[in-house]
């Protein structure tokens, strides 16, 4: 196989992963001209259709999706090929692409990725945010960081953090003026400070579960928003009720300036995981991350 043929198999894995020649290009390091370019040339030769094109998206067609199903076993290898060179490397050195979301990235990675950046200036870190699973391999990533009960049996997980409980709080002023809820259904009677998830764009709904029965509230109230900052600022100041992650308000609870309800109804759930493909061996670079991440 000539070296453009490899190159243009590469670019296109890129496109039918990120469906989109801008994302792409920049993943390249190419303009997205250039790439689109590229990529008809490569239907040409192959006298194949393999990308779905509209004025807003990009999208692999029933051809380009088998293709890249063959590709990614293939660069997989190459990638661990590469990867296990390392090993006669002093440091690791490499790059590490990470898929999770908002909230686990600032409590995971904002304290602990910016000093394991500069212990191991080989590694280059590139972190993906959404709210949304993502199959990890299908979209070209080493490893994602969710709470443990969201992520897949055929994965290697690797804990991050002790488990973690989401709690429903309110200020003592707001319960002056509405009495507490006494379970989940009381719910529909309060103010509650809503929670839209970036990538479906979908409410987060209020979880529950007490003797094995698992409930799940739609809420309403005065706020909406899609960062947790602000709604926990609305509730805080007294404006509805909140369902927060504990260890955002335990210090609010313990002052009195937050009082939380519905306790026997928010059990506990494991924490934040690192998770990567079963498949492949955990190449130095990423162990090294782990490792950082774990610590402390």
């Amino acid at each position: 196989m000539e070296r453009h043929q490899l190159n243009d198999l590469l670019a296109f894995a890129a496109v039918a992963r990120e469906r989109s020649f801008t994302r792409a290009a920049s993943r390249l390091g190419m303009s997205a001209s250039a790439l689109s370019h590229a990529m008809r040339g490569l239907e040409e030769r192959l006298g194949v259709r393999l990308l779905a094109r509209t004025t807003r998206s990009v999208a692999p067609t029933e051809a380009g999706a088998r293709l890249l199903q063959s590709l990614n076993p293939a660069f997989a290898d190459i990638e661990d090929g590469l990867s296990a060179l390392a090993e006669w490397r002093d440091e690791p050195s490499g790059t590490v692409r990470i898929t999770t979301f908002a909230y686990a990235a600032k409590r995971v990675l904002v304290p602990k990725l910016p000093g394991f950046l500069l212990a191991h200036p080989g590694v280059h870190v590139e972190v993906n945010i959404e709210d949304g699973l993502t199959d990890i391999v299908a979209a070209g990533f080493d490893a994602g960081i969710r709470f443990g009960e969201t992520v897949e049996k055929d994965m290697i997980a690797v804990r991050l953090g002790p488990d973690l409980r989401t709690v429903v709080v309110g200020t003592p002023g707001y319960f002056e003026r509405v009495p507490p809820p006494q379970t989940p259904y009381d719910l529909d009677r309060h103010a509650c400070i809503g929670y839209r998830l970036t990538t479906s764009g979908g409410l987060l709904p209020w979880e529950f579960e007490k003797d094995g029965k698992d409930i799940k509230v739609r809420t309403s109230g005065p706020l909406v928003a899609n960062d947790g900052d602000l709604a926990a600022a609305a509730v805080r100041a007294g404006a509805g009720l909140g369902y927060i992650m504990e260890q955002d308000v335990v210090d609010d609870i313990a002052s009195g300036a937050l009082v939380q309800v519905l306790a026997d109804w928010c059990p506990t759930f494991p924490g934040f995981h690192l998770y990567h493909p079963s498949r492949r061996q955990s190449p130095p670079a990423l162990r090294a991350l782990m490792a950082a991440l774990r610590s402390g």
